[in-house]
């Protein structure tokens, strides 16, 4: 009998072990045959660097469903949910069955149901695949439970699920009702507010909070008293939940950084984007920025943009694209960090940086301010005023624009350009074509963006890195484009700058940051711009009319700096950042005040300079030689006819031509070399200049319209360095020997007359008819 039994119970073993193999094998056949994956479009949310949310957007299909993430899910959450919609949620595969035999005992009891088999994985099936609610459905729904058991793990399960309950509406999940009724994450809700939520989603109707808050909170505190009967809450967390109000209303969705929250989205296909902005900086930078414009709105001036970065990290910390990102009136929904416009003079310190590299000028080192003609370009100052010379570190500070020109036409165009590129200067590659030496004065494009990563770049010792966008940004181009001695340069000059929130002649204070800033202002004042850097921070602030309509008060001085400084202010008071200190290979010298290069023989005034070795001019300075006078001091000698007595030795400065010009043309004096002895041989024996250009005798017809100029050229001996060229008795300009240069003739009878440095001279004379 005893072995019949066991015999019996091993084939009924068996039969039901071959049974669930068989299902089990069933299973596998259908989960391969109609696959079930979730696969939902979720809200995209922003979020700022400590996960505060910025924004957030509705799907495609109009919905505001936003993923809950494991860390938004909290152990009182959790439980809450769990305790009132599966307590076995961790013990079944997906379907229980003792529910499901409860509930149709109970059903059939009661003729009606009295109680759900639902689990909460096959409540998600229904929610990824709503059905009517039949015992048809409700197989399906447990066959789908079963597969997503089989693909995801349990706390995926969960996350999907409270992503997805209802919450009336067109909203669903958690979060989203976390967000958009209480505007908080899922992580920061009370005891009384998760309650609130846990008891919604299957009344979503007749519990709209918002609407019937008073049914919310009737059914809440019953839940609570469920919840603390059931061990999930002490006595006291209970009586503080019941007592707590319900401030529950529909609120407008997260806006904050919109400009930036719009262009991040395009960067990342996840539905919670967490990016590297500072959210309490991004709120008061945004506030500062509406306030200043409101400020300046009266001078017809209506927008601004505000890019500030980390230069440790390269992280953005705050983007402001315009004042006001909802006033259709003045385009408020231009992104002015990406909008392409006219850079101004903030250009230049690249410019001056790699002059300094290359070797062509040290910071004291003088250079020409004067009327200099490029072919059919002559550029202007601001103040359309020269100042014959002026130091380096004074024409950079000082942002004037001949002597900048002229710099980057001896560093050489298609060098600088190259460097530009190098630094991501995106419109500039695509112009480099048509780009020519007023790219120095702003003659390109370029966004704030570019700017500010270039600025970041001097005060990361001349290491241009790329901006990062999020808090693990892995992406790190690096790139040398100035040597750290060339920022320093940069750095030391432009903190010397007088600030606008200061008095006069003030450049810091104890508690305020020191920044070294520059500004720009692009032609016809449409854009005003002022990008200010130090050791934490590098901010870009631009100012003007998205419109492009240009105003006279719109400078980068007058209008972008103060508000460049109120953020600095702002976001880096009483810092305790150290300032930059000159480079290893850097060294002091003294130099000549009057040229700015390594004092000479006769150079009594002298001044400290910095300089690199091996790198910096090193030639003397010769602006004073010796000269052999007449007694009388009215003319001037060589040894071959110097005279055995009755002559003086002096020490007079030689100018370079194009100063001699601006002196005659300004009637400013200065120390003239008497002329030669005219009774020397060796320099009046020989053969002086034949004028070439124009011809003489000829006739001349030029079109009116074409504002043409004429050639003057002529042919000198070898032993001339210097012409001095008049027209019709009138000084035009003294050039080096084969130097060409053009003027404007008068109609009728012109005479151009050719001097060289030895007193010869020729003469041309011809006539002009305009048409």
């Amino acid at each position: 009998m005893t072995s019949k039994t066991n015999s019996k119970r091993k084939s009924i073993v068996a039969a039901t072990g071959i049974s669930l193999l068989l299902l089990f094998f069933v299973f596998l056949v259908l989960n391969w045959l109609m696959p079930f994956k979730v696969n939902l479009e979720f809200s995209q949310v922003v979020r700022a660097s400590d996960g505060k949310i910025l924004n957030a957007y509705l799907t495609n299909d109009d919905k505001w469903r936003m993923k809950v993430e494991s860390t938004e899910l909290t152990e009182e959450l959790k439980e809450a949910f769990l305790f009132k919609e599966d307590q076995h949620f961790y013990r079944h595969p997906g379907v229980n069955p003792l529910a499901i035999l409860r509930a149709l005992a109970n059903n059939l009891f009661f003729a009606k149901r009295t109680s759900g088999a639902s689990t909460i994985t096959m409540q998600l099936a229904r929610l990824l695949e709503p059905r009517p609610r039949t015992y048809r459905s409700k197989l399906v729904e447990a066959f789908r439970a079963l597969q997503l058991e089989w693909n995801y793990s349990k706390e995926e399960i969960l996350l999907y699920y409270l992503s997805l309950v209802p919450y009336g509406g067109n909203i669903e999940g958690v979060k989203s009702a976390a967000v958009l009724f209480l505007e908080k994450s899922p992580e920061l809700l009370s005891t009384a507010e998760i309650a609130a939520l846990t008891v919604i989603p299957n009344r979503p109707g007749s519990l709209a909070l918002g609407k019937h808050n008073d049914r919310v909170v009737a059914s809440r505190d019953q839940w609570l008293r469920r919840y603390h009967k059931a061990g999930l809450f002490s006595d006291e967390l209970l009586q503080d939940a019941i007592n707590e109000p319900l401030k529950a209303s529909r609120k407008n969705a997260p806006g904050f950084a919109p400009h930036f929250s719009r262009r991040i989205r395009k960067q990342s296909n996840e539905p919670n984007i967490y990016t590297s902005l500072d959210f309490n900086k991004q709120k008061e930078i945004e506030r500062i920025v509406m306030q200043y414009v409101e400020g300046i709105r009266r001078k017809r001036i209506s927008n601004a943009a505000v890019l500030v970065i980390d230069n440790k990290s390269m992280q953005v910390l705050s983007y402001v694209g315009s004042a006001d990102f909802y006033n259709v009136l003045d385009a408020g929904q231009v992104d002015g960090i990406t909008a392409v416009r006219s850079p101004g003079s903030t250009l230049k310190p690249l410019l001056y940086a790699m002059a300094f590299d290359e070797g062509l000028i040290t910071p004291k080192q003088r250079l020409l301010d004067v009327r200099t003609d490029f072919g059919d370009y002559s550029p202007q100052n601001f103040d359309r005023v020269f100042n014959g010379t002026i130091t380096a570190e004074d024409a950079l500070a000082s942002s004037l624009n001949v002597p900048a020109v002229r710099l980057a036409n001896k560093l050489g165009l298609t060098r600088y350009l190259e460097t530009l590129i190098s630094a991501d200067f995106k419109t500039i590659d695509q112009q480099r074509e048509k780009l020519g030496l007023s790219i120095v004065l702003g003659g390109c494009g370029a966004s704030l963006q570019e700017l500010v990563g270039l600025y970041a770049s001097f005060a990361n010792r001349g290491r241009y890195r790329d901006l990062h966008w999020f808090p693990e940004d892995s992406l790190n181009v690096e790139r040398q484009l100035l040597s750290p001695s060339a920022a320093f340069f940069l750095n030391d000059v432009l903190a010397k700058l007088g600030r606008p929130d200061l008095p006069q002649n003030f450049s810091n204070s104890k508690h305020l940051p020191k920044v070294a800033w520059k500004t720009g202002t692009s032609y016809g004042r449409r854009d005003a711009w002022s990008i200010g850097f130090n050791q934490n921070y590098t901010v870009g602030v631009w100012c003007g009319n998205f419109s492009a309509k240009g105003v006279k008060e719109l400078t980068g001085t007058d209008i972008a700096t103060p508000l460049l400084f109120k953020i600095f202010n702002s976001i880096d008071y009483d810092s305790s950042a150290d300032w930059y200190l000159p480079s290893e290979e850097m060294k002091y010298r003294w130099v000549c005040s009057e040229t700015g290069l390594p004092a000479g023989d006769h150079c009594e005034d002298q001044i400290m300079d910095y300089f690199v070795p091996l790198v910096s001019p090193n030639n003397r300075c010769k602006h004073l030689q010796t000269v052999f006078l007449s007694a009388d001091e009215k003319s001037s000698y060589c040894r071959s006819c110097l005279p055995q007595l009755g002559y003086k030795e002096a020490l007079m400065p030689t100018y370079p031509p194009a100063l001699i010009t601006y002196f005659e043309r300004n009637l400013i004096s200065y120390h003239r070399i008497p002329p030669h002895n005219p009774e020397c041989e060796r320099i009046f024996g020989g053969k002086g200049p034949v004028v070439i250009s124009p011809n003489a005798g000829s006739e001349y017809l030029i079109d009116r319209s074409l504002n043409d100029e004429m050639l003057l050229q002529s042919h000198i001996p070898n032993d001339v360095e210097i012409v001095y060229w008049y027209a019709n008795g009138r000084f035009l300009q003294a050039v080096q020997a084969q130097e060409r240069l053009f003027f404007k003739p008068i109609p009728g009878k012109n005479r151009v007359t050719c001097v060289d440095d030895k007193g010869r001279r020729a003469e041309a004379v011809f006539t002009v008819q305009y048409l």
